[in-house]
């Protein structure tokens, strides 16, 4: 690893000046895939502002059926939210299968998905609920906020603060995971709104998280796992890798759908 300056920023405007200040500064927001990324020396950034001890990112608010989720929120506690298991128990089953302890209580969900890796979780669920993205500037919707892999639409001195959405009527997740990392080789969120179903795939894409248009469109016709029979996706813009071909992920794909369809439905 390259030499850095770590700094403890106390607020959002801490944390924006101390990035001003830095000649190459980066946000940390839990350090999942920046920390391995730097010992590996393929980051070298100046300055470390880490941001999880900001308490306006911290919390998890439910008002009726609206949640908003503090992003300096750690997947252990967006697993263990008794309100959020009442409305949308699909995000805490998620977040419970992430990585393992150690990541569930450092990793949170605004650093997944600033960071936007090809295999995080967060982006599938994000997409899927149709979710808003509440940044220190703005607030942009998850279908606008994903531009590419490892790409948002953040600005370089923006900061994601929080993520908020309505419960869905009915919403499932289910991945299958590299043995070794839990990341997801193929991750499928379905939900089921009022406006209609949504479905986001994870871990496929070369270009990152994306919605399953032909898997939607059979759910939408009927919400079941069997509407998804004799479906074959392309798999043109998969990735292809030492863990899985492209081919295969596409086969994976609608298997996961399958079975977050049939975790929903309970």
């Amino acid at each position: 690893m390259y030499q850095t300056t770590y700094h403890r920023a106390a607020s959002l405007e801490e944390a924006a000046k101390l990035l001003a200040q830095a000649d190459d500064g980066k946000f940390l927001a839990g350090g999942q895939t920046l920390i391995p990324t730097m010992k590996q020396r393929l980051a070298a950034p100046s300055d470390l502002i880490d941001l999880r001890h900001i308490p306006e990112l911290k919390g998890i608010t439910i008002n009726g059926s609206d949640m908003r989720i503090g992003a300096g929120t750690t997947h252990a506690e967006v697993a263990a939210h008794a309100g959020l298991a009442a409305l949308c128990p699909a995000i805490c089953r998620l977040a419970a299968h992430i990585g393992d302890p150690h990541v569930r209580h450092m990793g949170t969900i605004g650093g997944s998905i600033a960071n936007n890796d090809p295999a995080a979780d967060y982006p599938a669920a994000v997409l899927a609920l149709g979710a808003t993205v509440e940044t220190s500037k703005r607030t942009i919707a998850a279908d606008d906020f994903f531009t590419g892999l490892f790409g948002t639409a953040l600005e370089e001195d923006e900061i994601v603060t929080a993520v908020s959405f309505s419960a869905p009527e009915k919403a499932g997740y289910a991945k299958f995971p590299n043995p070794a990392s839990r990341y997801a080789l193929v991750g499928v969120f379905v939900a089921r709104r009022p406006e209609g179903v949504r479905v986001a795939v994870s871990g496929a894409g070369e270009d990152g998280a994306f919605r399953a248009s032909a898997l939607e469109d059979a759910l939408a016709r009927s919400f079941d796992p069997a509407a998804l029979d004799g479906i074959s996706l392309p798999s043109t813009g998969l990735m292809s890798d030492i863990h899985a071909s492209a081919e295969y992920r596409a086969h994976l794909i609608a298997v996961m759908a399958k079975r977050a369809v049939k975790a929903a439905i309970g």
